[in-house]
């Protein structure tokens, strides 16, 4: 019998979620809450919050839902793991505490030292008088992240003491990531080139998906603020099986070590950010989800059924399938169209075009992020409004489709990067 899931989440990410499920003939009816203008072209999006897990668990005990993915942050941070397990319900991603390793970048610093795993030399500071007595003894460059969940916007690389000053008072004082800036962490500048990294889990064994790299900076040659993410290449042609066997080794097992150590049963996806150093690889961050726009790449990427890896991830059961995880052999890439203004203050509902033309093209799919339905007509709710992906043979030949494609679709003010892989390229 077809098993119905409810995904949780309204971006890009869950977009993809819901175009690789729908090729699943294990997979019946299919509910997004709250979704977006994709998601309700595709299926049933349904007007409940992230947060509501009171709601969420009542809709989805109501319509016999057999299989619930929470994908996004906050809700995993939140505990809405936990809850709704509580109820009864099979349910894929982190609990509360595991989820504590993205939730909290002091926790997730504290735990990477007592894991031995590789990162930046760190303190955390609960005022903002300290954290700038620590940066003027210490000196510039340095990383100046706010310790909470902020939309992947309350990291700060910070050249001068200046930009350290003003990511202190933005953090600390002006609170612009509100409760996320309760904390601060100032850590030592890295340099080096910035892959992610996923790993799929059951709490024992675990399989390592193909590295990625997204690009963070909102402009061009990596300028501008930090964002969510502009766009995303997979696998990554510079980063070698080598490379990758130092990762597993340094990070991702030592990591699954330290939760068991601590009582920690984890399920779901780990995704380390990782700054590839003359010395080795470094850890910029854990997530406790899979990547946004990460996740639309390996979704593009995978040909063995979703359902069954998520599933094997829920019952412990990762070992009895990971050697039969079949990836295409090519390149995915996906290129974020953005609001004008993104990351600061944007325009919404604006109307976009172009979407079933750039679709004709071989090998793009568009997933939508910040959109809507409004009266038959699709229109902006977002700063990340679409992701553009396309495959192909070469990485060369992936964004050469996906940059031809987007030349079709038009939004007021839009904005997206002109040099998504371009580096990668070049090495």
């Amino acid at each position: 019998m077809a098993t119905d899931v409810l995904i949780i989440g309204g971006g890009g990410r869950e977009h993809s979620l819901v175009w690789k499920l729908k090729q699943s003939p294990r997979v019946g009816k299919i509910c997004v809450a709250p979704g977006n203008g994709g998601t309700d072209l595709m299926v049933e999006n349904v007007p409940i919050d992230v947060m509501d897990f009171e709601n969420l668990a009542k809709f989805a005990k109501e319509k016999n839902i057999g299989f619930t993915i929470v994908a996004p942050d906050d809700p995993l941070a939140g505990g809405a793991v936990d809850f709704l397990q509580s109820k009864g319900l099979r349910v894929w991603g982190p609990m509360k505490a595991a989820a504590q390793i993205e939730g909290s970048k002091a926790f997730a610093k504290e735990f990477m030292a007592r894991a031995k795993i590789p990162t930046a030399e760190f303190k955390i500071f609960t005022s903002a008088s300290q954290a700038l007595a620590y940066l003027h003894s210490h000196g510039a460059p340095v990383v100046v992240k706010a310790s909470g969940l902020a939309l992947g916007k309350g990291v700060y690389v910070c050249h001068t003491t200046e930009e350290a000053e003003t990511a202190i008072d933005e953090i600390m004082v002006k609170r612009v990531h509100k409760d996320s800036g309760n904390e601060v962490v100032i850590e030592d500048f890295l340099e080096g080139h910035e892959i992610s990294v996923h790993a799929l889990t059951g709490g024992i064994d675990y399989i390592l998906f193909p590295s990625s790299q997204d690009h963070k900076r909102a402009l061009d040659n990596d300028q501008g603020k930090n964002t969510g993410g502009m766009g995303v290449i997979a696998p990554v042609p510079w980063v070698s099986e080598e490379m990758m066997s130092e990762i597993e080794a340094q990070v991702v097992a030592p990591a699954f070590q330290e939760f068991k150590k601590r009582g920690i049963e984890y399920k779901g996806i780990l995704y380390p950010g990782i700054m590839m150093t003359a010395s080795g690889p470094k850890v910029l961050e854990f997530n406790a989800r899979f990547g946004d726009p990460e996740c639309q790449v390996y979704m593009r990427l995978l040909r063995s059924d979703l359902l069954d890896l998520l599933e094997a991830s829920v019952d412990s059961n990762i070992f009895a399938i990971k050697h039969a995880v079949e990836w295409d052999q090519g390149f995915a890439v996906n290129i974020v169209l953005a609001s004008g203004g993104y990351p600061d203050e944007y325009k919404k509902g604006l109307p976009i075009t172009g979407i079933e033309e750039a679709e004709k093209i071989s090998g793009v799919v568009v997933f939508h992020a910040g959109t809507k339905m409004d009266n038959g007509q699709l229109v902006t709710t977002g700063g990340r409004v679409l992701g553009v992906s396309a495959v192909g043979g070469t990485l060369k030949e992936a964004l050469d489709s996906a940059y031809k494609a987007i030349d079709k679709i038009h939004f007021e003010g839009m904005q997206y990067r002109h040099d998504i892989g371009a580096k990668s390229l070049a090495l």
